[in-house]
C-alpha cells in the first residue's frame, strides 16, 4: 500500500516582532562576516527607529544584537591592537597570538549569532552569554 502524503495543516501564526528580530540577527551576522560597518549602520537604525514600538520579542533581540555588535567591536579592534602595540608590530609571535585571538573570538560571535538567528527563526528569545547586557 502506497504510502499517504502528509496533510499539511496551516502553520501557527508567527509570534509578533519575529520578522524584526530575525532582521536584527541576520544585521548581526552581515556585521561580522559580510559587509562590517554598513551592516552594522543598518542595526543601529533599525533599533535607534523602532525600538520602542515593537513587541518585546523584537526588541529583545535588537537590544541584544546591537549590544552584542558594540561589545565585537570592542573586542576584535582594540584587544587586537593592544597586542599587537604591547607585543611589538614587528615579532612573528605577536602575529602568531594576534590572529589566533581574532580567529578564535571572531568565529565564537558568529557561532553566538547563528544561534540568535536560529532562535529568532523559531520566534523565541535570546541571551547573548557575557555581551548581552550592555543597552538597557
Amino acid at each position: 500500500m502506497p504510502a499517504s502524503p502528509e496533510r499539511l495543516t496551516p502553520d501557527a501564526a508567527p509570534p509578533p516582532g519575529q520578522g524584526l528580530a530575525i532582521a536584527a540577527e541576520a544585521l548581526y551576522l552581515l556585521n561580522l562576516l559580510l559587509l562590517p560597518g554598513l551592516a552594522f549602520l543598518a542595526l543601529l537604525w533599525l533599533y535607534l527607529h523602532r525600538r520602542d514600538d515593537v513587541p518585546p520579542l523584537a526588541r529583545g533581540h535588537l537590544r541584544q544584537t546591537l549590544s552584542a555588535s558594540l561589545w565585537a567591536g570592542a573586542l576584535l579592534a582594540f584587544v587586537s591592537l593592544a597586542l599587537i602595540v604591547l607585543g611589538g608590530y614587528d615579532t612573528a609571535w605577536t602575529w602568531v597570538v594576534v590572529i589566533l585571538y581574532f580567529t578564535t573570538a571572531h568565529t565564537t560571535l558568529v557561532v553566538l549569532g547563528t544561534i540568535g538567528l536560529a532562535r529568532a527563526l523559531a520566534g523565541q528569545p535570546y541571551r547573548f552569554p557575557l555581551v548581552g547586557n550592555l543597552l538597557p
